[in-house]
């Protein structure tokens, strides 16, 4: 099913980091009826509200990305609240697009859900090889089971419902908060406050052996347009990058595009996460034509700016 661009979309988190981004970019497709959804507009955890909210606006289809998330530390220290909340959310979703016969659902995962120990690449069938990484399982195995639940109401309901996995997103608009950023917009906010600080030294996290696959907001914004219009089987789809970048590679770029010169001290007395995510794309690649057009120290010079930008008028130390 391709939506014509006269269709009713509404996206949950759609004011958000990534929502924002694919908003433009479905109406820039020349979708005209784009409807992002922030949690002032509805508490997507009250099954009640998310009723009225879809009676309300009458979608055709909703793109699902509202999701409780944060670093590592926020993973560790709120894995019931991540659990419930992502869980909560989702089911209520699912069951809302049940109730008024939405044409089609696209739910976005996380590459959190794969086991720690996935083969790297991973390709999608890895999903159910093993456990998580602990330190981000209550978050990875909450958006799993929320792919069980899409292909059991496929099953039993014939909802149309998608299931994407993005890598770690980054750029323009992304969480550089202390308790929700992850680890680029964590790294770019350290830097740029101890430059703006005169302080001789970043702390990070690791030891920086752990590897990413780093995917700029962008291309997981048109990954998404172009699975809405061409995907609709029920195995969940990787969207990443292509690239797998270390930490310690990650730090040393950033130090090097935002000009910080001070020193780079690893903590290895804190947690890392799993010790490598990269993830496999090419049935993305051969199914949606999806290819990440964005190379990493490019984006990071975009996001890099846009934070300046948005911190140039803050006091000193404070974003």
């Amino acid at each position: 099913m391709k939506p014509d661009r006269s269709a009713r979309i509404l996206v949950t988190g759609g004011k958000g980091f990534l929502g924002w981004h694919l908003c433009e970019r479905l109406r820039l497709d020349g979708y005209q009826n784009v409807i992002p959804l922030s949690i002032e507009d509805c508490d997507l955890s009250i099954a009640a509200e998310v009723n009225a909210c879809f009676k309300l606006t009458n979608p055709d289809v909703v793109i699902h990305l509202a999701a409780a998330v944060g670093g590592i530390g926020a993973n560790i220290a709120q894995a019931g609240y991540f659990s419930y909340a992502n869980t909560i959310m989702g089911a209520n979703i699912i069951e809302a697009c049940r109730i008024f016969s939405v044409r089609k659902l696209v739910i976005i995962g996380t590459i959190c859900l794969y086991p720690e120990d996935a083969p790297i690449p991973t390709p999608e069938k890895s999903m159910w090889d093993g456990f998580p990484a602990l330190d981000t399982a209550a978050y990875g195995i909450a958006k799993r089971n929320l792919w069980v639940m899409s292909w059991a109401y496929r099953k039993q309901y014939g909802l149309n419902s998608i299931f994407l996995i993005p890598t770690n997103l980054y750029g323009p608009g992304d969480h550089f908060e202390p308790d929700k950023s992850h680890v680029i917009a964590a790294l770019i906010r350290r830097m740029s406050d101890a430059t703006r600080n005169s302080l001789p030294e970043v702390v990070v996290w690791g030891d920086g052996s752990a590897t990413r696959d780093f995917l700029f907001v962008t291309d997981a914004a048109n990954g998404i347009a172009l699975a809405l219009e061409h995907y609709n089987d029920e195995r969940p789809l990787n969207l990443g990058s292509g690239c797998e970048t270390s930490i310690r590679e990650l730090a040393i770029l950033i130090a090097r595009i935002s000009h910080y010169e001070g020193r780079i001290v690893w903590d290895q007395t804190k947690p890392t996460g799993a010790p490598r995510r990269f993830l496999d794309v090419s049935r993305a690649n051969k199914e949606i034509g999806f290819i990440a057009a964005t190379q990493l120290d490019d984006g990071l010079k975009q996001t890099i700016e846009w934070f300046a930008l948005q911190s140039e008028f803050q006091p000193k130390g404070d974003l």
